[in-house]
């Protein structure tokens, strides 16, 4: 799909690997249909591509598994699709040498989507007890993705005069961001991590901040969605990574 026709919302949360008998998948889907109105993830998709109702959802959700993870749920609505599913991270190639639930959803890039997406990302983060998480319209994180670099296994520089970001597995701790996104969730170890709020250097951002139930914060770093197009976008992008240089490892470089 060409890129201009695909910038949906994606959705990402880290959080402690999910094992058998945990009840965030069902917090996670079940936080997600509060923070918008209406949805009902009662959908997946089988082994040969074939969707599946799942009149016993809750059920189901308590007994699938997939390793790290579970699998995709979705709302089966061509005109406004929902997902979300977990996969795991290895320690191998996890932060600090530990194993990761990487929980990613997608949502539409419309009116009602950006209205929701704060709820919808707190409720996910929440849901998953996430470390850290951040939702960004699918063009920008494909740029952002692109700051990722190691001379050896991902040569190259990064986009836009961005900064480069370390490898998840040569990120010292899993509360330290991989990357910052257009709204960001940091838990409450997350933003010790990175020194966040300092009410002296952090007004504007504090301005577009809200403490969430369990002492995380979710921070919206520009008003509208990110447009790394919009000038005043990217150096606000800029801005916020010059602010917290522990995100992507950097600190430690």
């Amino acid at each position: 799909m060409p890129l201009e026709q695909k910038n949906d919302l994606a959705i990402a949360v880290y959080a402690s690997v999910i094992v058998g008998g945990d009840d965030r998948p069902l917090a996670v889907v079940r936080g997600m249909e509060r923070a918008l109105p209406g949805l009902r993830l009662e959908w997946t998709v089988s082994d040969d591509h074939q969707l599946l109702h799942l009149p016993q959802r809750d059920a189901w959700l308590a007994q699938a598994r997939r390793k790290g993870g579970f699998p995709l749920v979705c709302n089966n609505d061509e005109n406004y699709p929902v997902m979300i599913s977990g996969m795991e991270l290895s320690a191998r190639s996890g932060p600090g040498g530990q194993p990761q639930s990487d929980i990613h959803s997608d949502l539409p890039l419309d009116a009602a989507g950006i209205a929701a997406a704060p709820d919808v990302l707190e409720a996910i983060a929440e849901g998953a007890r996430a470390f850290w998480g951040h939702a960004t319209p699918f063009n920008a994180t494909v740029e952002i993705s692109r700051q990722t670099r190691h001379p050896v296994r991902k040569p190259g520089v990064p986009p836009r005069g961005l900064p480069a970001l370390k490898l998840p597995e040569d990120i010292p701790s899993p509360e330290i961001p991989h990357c910052l996104g257009w709204l960001n969730y940091w838990s409450a170890a997350s933003a010790r991590a990175i020194g966040f709020p300092d009410p002296a250097r952090d007004a504007e951002l504090l301005s577009r901040a809200r403490r969430t139930a369990t002492g995380g914060w979710v921070v919206r770093l520009t008003d509208a969605p990110l447009d790394l197009d919009n000038p005043a976008h990217l150096d606000a992008l800029k801005r916020a990574y010059e602010r917290f240089p522990e995100i992507g490892g950097r600190a430690t470089s």
